[in-house]
């Protein structure tokens, strides 16, 4: 691979949302952090050209990243990333020296000892209200202390604005070193479809895609005896709804996208392992009308003409293994697949997810959906002043092997303690 592409770093990876964003605005992110052995190998599965790194981003130094991958001394153009929420503790006088949000710390002390030109620092919108602001105010006169400029005012981003079928608000931090101009925001592409209340500034874009548009032609799954016992089968495809569904299939080349393509089996339907409903629970899906709340699982039935809610992650082992409340399929009386999630995200499918339906609606639910990223990354490439360059060459997709990985095999595949993160100590119903 040349590397006339700019280099970026991505910090608490998950499955690579954020790592796929830019790597569709020409990025070659040589290196993802990620303390999860399992999310390391999903993430290497879909990324095997780069490093992913299994390890937590407080044991680890701007040197080691450089080392365990490709980077060696070349400049870093970008550090991205979403350190985790752990409920931003603002205790006490200076929020930054808390505990709990270490993690931040960490996340500024990587790009200053990677001496990164930009940063990218993803995060949830309750960050922005009331008291929290405290705590980014923190963020921001820390990294200028650090010699770091901010882009100001930050900004809330929803994917849903950027050709993504679902509600999704996140905070997107950026700032760049003295030397270099600070780059923009982007600017919102589509409206979201069937929503009441349309902000006048974006009254005029076109719609995003809706549900139907993103998932109508995936096979039905309860055709495929199959896909009770195992996440993937070879199935009928309906004819593509939009482009949209048209790019995340393959079937069209999407121009604005610069990641290298992926070689895979384009008959597969993946991550569509079934979920087993009572009957009674399919009963009340059946009967609950589309966009409306089904009253005993509180589950959202979708809307085919409208867009999706935010898509959860659930709670993580230590915390009870619950998973979060998945919308209902818009035709089917049964909740949707990771794969339908994984078109409301913006996925292409070529990608996968863990085998599981626990570990891939987690992966979905923590990750950026990648054409939000994209737009961001877009604006850096753009700040950066470089020539954006085609991918050269194909990646070949085929160690799933990867997918089924359990926590044991894949803390030794890393070289990490299986005890990394905490245990599942609570069995449940999916």
């Amino acid at each position: 691979m040349g590397h006339q592409r700019p280099i970026a770093v991505d910090l608490f990876a998950g499955v690579g949302g954020l790592t796929l964003g830019f790597e569709q605005a020409g990025f070659d992110v040589l290196a993802s952090v990620e303390i999860d052995p399992v999310h390391c190998a999903t993430h290497e599965y879909n990324f095997p050209m780069w490093k992913v790194i299994c390890a937590s981003v407080t044991d680890i130094s701007g040197d080691q990243i450089r080392s365990k991958s490709q980077i060696g001394d070349r400049e870093v153009d970008v550090v991205f990333g979403g350190p985790p929420c752990q409920g931003f503790s603002l205790i006490g006088k200076r929020a930054l020296e808390d505990p709990r949000n270490q993690l931040v710390s960490h996340f500024m002390r990587l790009v200053i000892e990677l001496k990164a030109k930009y940063f990218v620092m993803e995060n949830v919108k309750g960050l922005t209200i009331g008291n929290h602001r405290q705590f980014i105010d923190e963020v921001i006169d820390d990294f200028e202390r650090n010699g770091y400029k901010i882009l100001k005012p930050y900004r809330v981003l929803n994917a849903s604005h950027f050709g993504v079928p679902q509600h999704r608000e996140r905070l997107f931090l950026i700032g760049c070193r003295q030397d270099l101009p600070l780059p923009s925001y982007p600017s919102s592409i589509t409206k979201p479809a069937k929503i009441k209340r349309i902000p006048k500034e974006i009254a005029n874009l076109p719609n995003s895609p809706t549900v139907g548009e993103a998932i109508a032609d995936l096979p039905n799954i309860l055709q495929y005896q199959e896909l009770k016992a195992q996440d993937w089968c070879v199935a009928d495809y309906g004819q593509p709804k939009s482009k949209y569904c048209e790019y995340l299939r393959g079937l069209k080349a999407d121009p604005l996208n610069l990641a290298y393509p992926r070689k895979y089996d384009s008959r597969l339907l993946t991550s569509s392992i079934a979920t087993l409903h009572s009957p009674e629970a399919i009963a009340r899906f059946q009967a609950t009308a589309k966009g409306e709340v089904e009253k005993i699982s509180r589950f959202l039935k979708l809307d085919p003409e409208g867009i999706c809610n935010t898509l959860r992650a659930g709670t993580p082992s230590n915390r009870g293994a619950f998973t979060a409340p998945r919308p209902i399929h818009p035709e089917q009386p049964r909740c949707i697949t990771v794969r339908e999630a994984a078109r409301l995200h913006s996925y292409p499918d070529w990608f996968r997810f863990h085998s599981t339906k626990w570990h891939g609606f987690r992966q979905i639910g923590n990750s950026v959906p990648p054409l939000l990223a994209r737009a961001v990354a877009y604006k850096l490439h753009e700040a950066l002043g470089l020539e954006v360059s085609e991918p050269s060459g194909e990646v070949v997709l085929e160690n799933a092997n990867l997918l089924q990985i359990k926590m044991t095999k894949a803390s030794a595949r890393y070289g990490v303690s299986s005890c990394v993160i905490e245990q599942r100590t609570k069995k449940f119903k999916n």
